[in-house]
């Protein structure tokens, strides 16, 4: 069904959640005449507008009015929800506002370049928005990042490329989506009280692979990336730290080239040539993977110093950005140009202030413990705060990891304890200090229990590892109350 039939006139659908995604859905099918009611646990301002634009409103149903022909659900709402249970036993299909968005597309729609992962999905999509807007085109990053797809899609003038973060939970219930071109970053277990099993979890980011005519990329130094990109339809490209094979972006020399889409390789003075017979891991920098073996080739697309923020991890979506661009014929002169122009969202690797000849940064964002091994990876010598709701996530492999780069942790939050008995265990030299209050006045302890345990020449890091909900309304208030208290002892 698409909006060119006039099939949606008429049309029984019922649209499952008013958040930001659901209401653009809800709006977008009454422009098409369907006849839509809106489901959500309480009233609000949003189901009042919807409701004043021609939506019926309903709250908690136990199931689908009856002959509702279809569902359109927000990612929120889990697959086990009461309401969707119900749908699904009556028949009614499920879908989310990204396949709607998809099944919308008008006549010669934008191509969708989208991106995944466990983490760094935003930081990815927004360089990529900032490439292709470096080369000229009409683009927008839209998804999970914030701007409903469905808005994207229908957007007059209409974009010539959508930049498309996707999450787990949107492709699940995006069984037809295929992008020209989609990136896997890493993979790692998270959401498993949504999906139900981490096979569940992995099996929904594969989707963003499962055209034959997408490009499938991923990050081949992510060994569960790695195998799963090997068995993906179509064409593969790879993204890894180290020198790149044919068929790979990589790094060598301090530069990011492409061996995958490059016409005219050129070698590069000084840098090497590798072909790994398999993952390469480089969690420690780049300096081992940009000088190993005989002459490299291939097309320079940028500097490692043009990428923001810095580390590892973020040299890595900065690849996956490019390779993205580079399938949609981007030249490598507008890769760097939108990398130099890229500014990274709030409370992503934030350097907030030097204080005394210590850093302090902000990556607030870091809610889990792949992204804040990630993020401590960037940083030579570290004190770490951390802590929050784990949600039982394990973080002995991510203090054992990071260990030999802690100068001391500060600790705060409902699971602080299962930090300090990882680091008792793996690193018991290290000095923590536990904050135990939760009152506004925190963070301002937290900061000044860092700033005394660091020297010249460390990094504070907020790199929780852990939600926020706690002791904050959401990661950015987090941040928030790390940069004001940072500022503070920064007064004279």
């Amino acid at each position: 069904m698409s909006a060119a039939s006039g099939g949606w006139r008429g049309l029984p659908v019922l649209v499952a959640g008013a958040g930001a995604s659901g209401e653009a859905a809800a709006r977008a099918l009454l422009g098409l005449g369907a006849r839509v009611t809106v489901a959500d646990r309480v009233a609000s301002e949003r189901t009042g507008a919807l409701a004043a634009a021609g939506a019926a409103v309903a709250l908690e149903p136990p199931a689908p009015p009856a002959g509702t022909a279809l569902v359109v659900t927000s990612p929120g709402w889990r697959p086990d929800a009461p309401l969707l249970v119900a749908a699904v036993a009556a028949g009614i299909e499920v879908i989310g506002e990204v396949e709607l968005a998809w099944r919308l597309r008008p006549p010669a729609a934008a191509p969708w370049l989208a991106v995944t992962g466990t983490n760094g999905k935003t930081t990815t999509v927004r360089m990529l928005e900032s490439i292709l807007r470096a080369a000229g085109l009409r683009a927008v990053a839209t998804g999970n990042v914030g701007l409903p797809v469905v808005d994207a899609v229908l957007a007059d003038p209409p974009y010539e490329v959508l930049a498309v973060e996707l999450s787990s939970f949107q492709l699940h219930w995006s069984p037809s989506v295929r992008p020209a071109a989609g990136a896997v970053l890493n993979l790692a277990p998270d959401h498993l009280d949504w999906h139900g099993s981490y096979g569940a979890y992995a099996a929904a980011k594969e989707r963003i692979w499962a055209g034959g005519g997408t490009v499938a990329i991923g990050n081949a130094d992510d060994p569960e990336v790695a195998a799963r990109l090997a068995a993906a339809p179509g064409r593969r490209v790879g993204v890894t730290l180290a020198p790149p094979a044919a068929g790979q972006l990589g790094v060598a020399g301090g530069a990011l080239l492409d061996r995958a889409f490059a016409t005219d390789p050129v070698p590069l003075a000084g840098a090497s040539e590798v072909r790994p017979a398999g993952p390469t891991v480089v969690p420690a920098g780049l300096a081992a993977a940009a000088n190993r073996g005989g002459p490299a080739v291939g097309i320079e697309l940028a500097r490692v110093a043009d990428v923001r923020p810095p580390g590892p991890h973020n040299v890595a979506n900065a690849l996956a950005a490019a390779a993205l661009a580079r399938t949609h014929g981007v030249p490598a002169d507008a890769v760097r140009a939108g990398l130099r122009a890229f500014v990274p969202d709030r409370h992503r690797n934030e350097r907030v202030a030097e204080v005394a000849g210590v850093a302090y940064v902000d990556d607030s964002k870091a809610t889990n413990p792949h992204a804040a091994a990630a993020s401590l990876a960037a940083y030579p010598r570290v004190v770490w705060v951390a802590g929050g709701l784990l949600k039982g996530a394990p973080v002995d492999e991510l203090v054992a990891s990071v260990a030999g780069r802690l100068a001391g942790a500060v600790l705060l939050g409902a699971d602080r304890a299962a930090v300090r008995a990882a680091i008792a265990r793996h690193a018991p030299d290290v000095p923590v200090v536990e904050v135990a209050r939760t009152d506004d006045g925190a963070m301002s302890e937290v900061v000044r229990a860092a700033a005394a345990l660091a020297r010249p020449g460390d990094t504070v890091l907020l790199a929780p590892a852990a939600a926020s909900m706690d002791m904050f309304r959401d990661y950015g208030a987090r941040g928030d109350a790390f940069a004001t208290a940072v500022r503070v002892l920064a007064e004279p």
